[in-house]
């Protein structure tokens, strides 16, 4: 039994970083911004393969007229076409397909505006390549959704995740973890909202590095023996991570608003982005809890050389938020 196990565990450690590094790939983004008179302005991002657009296609629905398109212009990131189409009675009823997404691993956003400032999104995958625009997006729509593009940044967030894994490391008692990992929610929370509704304003690249910087002090902290770590840190776990999730809430804002908000339903898009990260990062802790109880049942030694790995992750962990943070700050 112990050896079926230890070939599962194998089997998705060494599926892990494949599937990373094909969602590390940029999403596909598709977006149709009204300028009246059944016109729109569409901008398309392919994601860069190798230095080559990703074969990927957006498709609008028949009634637009598709000009003659420039060719793809790469911008650092991704391949970005830009053109003005015309869609005669308007996109309400048509079906956007992206041709080829059934062939990847990646995802498209597609933001657009039924009328100047109607924002809408739809997050298209490879399993579910198309959709029909609505003639009245309801609330079920934006709320399922936003709630998949929630879950989808927060898997895809690699520091957001190591901040969290560092977490779960350096609290042992899991009663404190519990209120750490809520208050971290509640924080994020705060600042994801207070951003999007315009009342905090902090430019990214700023934020971006003091994300890093957290990740690097609570592995600092993981790498210390228990006597010698920060009292407020081990005792009260809870205040660290409320802090420093104020910081990761800006993250979130700063993604946010590249997808968009939809207008009229602000509030509710909110709420539904957020407890998509929530599910996502509690996805994320029942994986890292349940591989450690598989190791532990497999390797009962490892108990006993807990304080040495723990210190082992930190130094990896650490290694790379410093990394992040030298390249971040650079960047300014």
């Amino acid at each position: 039994m112990k050896r079926y196990a230890l070939i599962l565990i194998m089997v998705i450690v060494n599926w892990l970083p494949v599937s990373v590094s094909a969602h590390g790939l940029d999403p596909g983004f598709l977006d149709l911004v009204s300028i009246g008179n059944d016109s729109w302005r569409v901008t398309w991002r392919a994601p860069d393969v190798n230095g080559q657009p990703m074969t990927i296609e957006a498709q609008l629905p028949r009634n637009c007229v598709h000009p003659a398109l420039a060719t793809p212009r790469f911008d650092g990131r991704a391949w970005t076409t830009k053109w003005v189409t015309n869609c005669p009675g308007g996109l309400r009823g048509g079906v956007i397909e992206i041709l080829g997404l059934d062939r990847t691993s990646t995802d498209t956003l597609v933001r657009y505006e039924l009328a100047p400032g109607q924002t809408q999104v739809h997050r298209l995958t490879s399993s579910n390549t198309s959709f029909t625009v609505p003639e009245d997006p309801g609330k079920i729509e934006i709320l399922t959704s936003y709630v998949a593009l929630g879950v989808t940044h927060i898997l895809e967030g690699v520091d957001h995740l190591l901040f969290v894994l560092a977490l779960v490391l350096l609290i042992r008692d899991r009663m404190r973890m519990l209120w750490a990992i809520t208050a971290f929610t509640v924080a994020h929370s705060i600042t994801l909202a207070a951003a999007s509704f315009g009342w905090l304003n902090l430019p990214p690249p700023p934020v971006e590095a003091i994300i890093a910087l957290s990740i690097v002090f609570l592995a600092y902290e993981l790498s210390l023996p228990v006597a010698d770590r920060d009292p407020v840190s081990e005792r009260f776990p809870w205040i660290v991570s409320f802090g420093f999730g104020l910081v990761h809430g800006l993250g979130f804002a700063g993604a946010l608003e590249e997808i968009g908000l939809p207008t009229g339903d602000i509030p509710l898009a909110l709420f539904a982005f957020n407890i998509g990260v929530e599910l996502g990062q509690l996805l994320f802790i029942a994986f890292v809890l349940t591989l450690g109880f598989a190791l532990r049942w497999l390797y009962p030694q490892l108990q006993h050389k807990a304080g040495s790995l723990a210190r082992f992750a930190s130094y990896g962990i650490g290694s790379l938020a410093a990394f992040w943070v030298i390249e971040r700050v650079a960047g300014f």
